[in-house]
């Protein structure tokens, strides 16, 4: 595409743009991490790729570094694949469609995935450079971070020297993440009775859009709307007001996204459509004004379509409004320590209508673990009360801070002396691979860091190129700093 070769910065943003140039959604990171292999071989460099795709690229310190010790740096491959409903693009097979936009990188009507490929870029930088001071370095480039960190839980880290780590998956530049909380991903499964629909009904499709989403930790303190939470409360009063028989109700594509965009399918007594789009229209007004300050384009809409065979039973209806209505959303306790940090939250990312079963997955974090674990019985027993079977899975640890860091004084110290400024050393409400690397090698000194870019998991997400850029000559003051 070459949109990014002018902007330089050690060929980091030439490793970006070719990293946007092949598909790696989660699951699907093949390709790049073939890539990452044969970049490595080409340059003589220590390399090994597991059965999950995940992969190690080591590279010797250069001269006077050769007996410092090793750096590992992490991040992951793999991106959240998210677009507008109006955009055409297949994820599995087309490139991103980048451009510039003042000081920021996006990609058209898509998610870029800078979350977590800046990272991969910068790694590749460094591994390439020449002409860079710097210890021994261990680079891991994981995959499936997005659904559930299966690649770093499952990497074996038998080869990995180094007892300094520094992850590369923080979005905001001035912050050094000390701390993040753990998680596991609730999903639910309720059996989908159906029955004949009626021949003297009309089907309508109701679509919610428009909504800003974003990260389900990073950004669940911002208290956005949820499109799937908007369609319980819809799918409630419509039920109360009009009366309908469901079709099926679809929501999101990603448990770590808070969801933008929902779809529910009724058929409606043809003498109550004006009444129902009324309703429709009111529920917009109300949402508009509730959510006035967080969001501003919440579209709802109610248009006729070809009518279907069957409907979900009414009981089957009523489950699924009561489990939208009820399931955990959003921000569940503040953490008392540390002011403004989340200490739990709940996000019903996904929910999806399936031929055997309706499908709802949901993303629950907490530093805490006994709160996350009330978070995932409470979803267990409204799951329950429904006849829904439910199944925890991807549980992953916290990182809990070390104010005794060694790694945490020398970064300081070269922010400082970069900046002319002090860091901002934070914990973070959302999960990092760092607990489970800590739990893999013992002794392991942790910290994170990036640079800024802002509405990740959405088609609004942007990287600052100069962020960008200051972060690169930061980490190349850091790493001198490790002889």
């Amino acid at each position: 595409m070459n949109v990014l070769d002018h902007l330089g910065c050690d060929k980091v943003f030439y490793y970006f743009e070719a990293i946007c140039d092949i598909p790696h959604g989660s699951f699907h990171e093949k390709a790049l991490s073939d890539y990452i292999v044969a970049f490595a071989k080409e340059r003589g460099l220590y390399c090994r790729q597991d059965e999950r795709m995940n992969v190690i690229v080591k590279k010797p310190g250069t001269a006077g570094f050769e007996t410092s010790p090793a750096l590992i740096i992490q991040g992951h491959i793999d991106m959240v694949c998210e677009k507008n409903a109006d955009t055409e693009h297949d994820f599995l097979t087309e490139p991103l469609k980048l451009y510039i936009d003042g000081d920021y990188i996006k990609a058209r009507g898509t998610t870029l995935g800078a979350d977590n490929g800046i990272a991969v870029a910068y790694m590749l930088a460094l591994l390439d450079a020449k002409d860079i001071e710097h210890p021994p370095i261990e680079c891991v480039f994981t995959v499936e971070e997005e659904i559930g960190m299966g690649g770093a839980t499952d990497l074996d880290a038998f080869d990995l020297e180094g007892r300094r780590f520094l992850n590369m998956d923080t979005e905001e530049e001035g912050y050094l993440m000390v701390s993040c909380c753990g998680g596991r991903r609730m999903r639910m499964y309720l059996p989908a009775e159906r029955a004949a629909a009626s021949a003297a009904k009309k089907a309508f499709a109701i679509r919610i859009r428009g909504l800003k989403g974003g990260h389900s930790g990073a950004d669940i303190h911002l208290q956005r709307a949820s499109a799937n939470v908007l369609m319980g409360r819809l799918l409630l009063e419509l039920r109360e007001k009009i009366g309908y028989d469901l079709v099926k109700v679809n929501g999101g594509n990603m448990d770590n996204a808070i969801c933008r965009e929902a779809e529910a399918i009724v058929m409606i007594d043809p003498a109550k459509e004006a009444e129902a789009k009324e309703l429709v229209s009111k529920l917009q007004k109300m949402f508009w004004a509730e959510y006035k300050d967080r969001e501003s384009d919440i579209l709802m809409t109610m248009e006729e379509i070809e009518g279907a065979a069957e409907v979900l039973t009414a009981e089957v209806r009523d489950n699924i409004i009561a489990l939208l209505t009820l399931l955990p959303y959003g921000v569940q306790t503040m953490d008392t320590n540390m002011e403004g940090l989340v200490e739990s939250s709940s996000n019903i990312g996904i929910v999806r209508t399936e031929e055997d079963y309706i499908f709802i997955d949901n993303a629950v974090r907490g530093s805490v673990e006994s709160r996350k674990e009330a978070i995932c019985k409470k979803i267990e027993v409204l799951g329950e009360l429904c006849g829904a079977k439910v199944v925890g899975v991807n549980d992953y640890p916290g990182w809990q801070y070390n104010p005794d860091s060694e790694l945490l004084k020398i970064f300081k110290e070269a922010w400082a002396e970069t900046f002319g400024a002090e860091p901002k050393v934070v914990a973070i409400h959302a999960g990092l691979e760092c607990g489970l690397f800590a739990k893999k090698i013992p002794g392991l000194d942790l910290i994170s860091l990036g640079p800024d870019m802002h509405d990740v998991h959405t088609p609004d997400e942007r990287l600052s190129i100069s962020s960008t850029i200051r972060v690169w000559d930061y980490l190349k003051v850091v790493l001198k700093k490790l002889k």
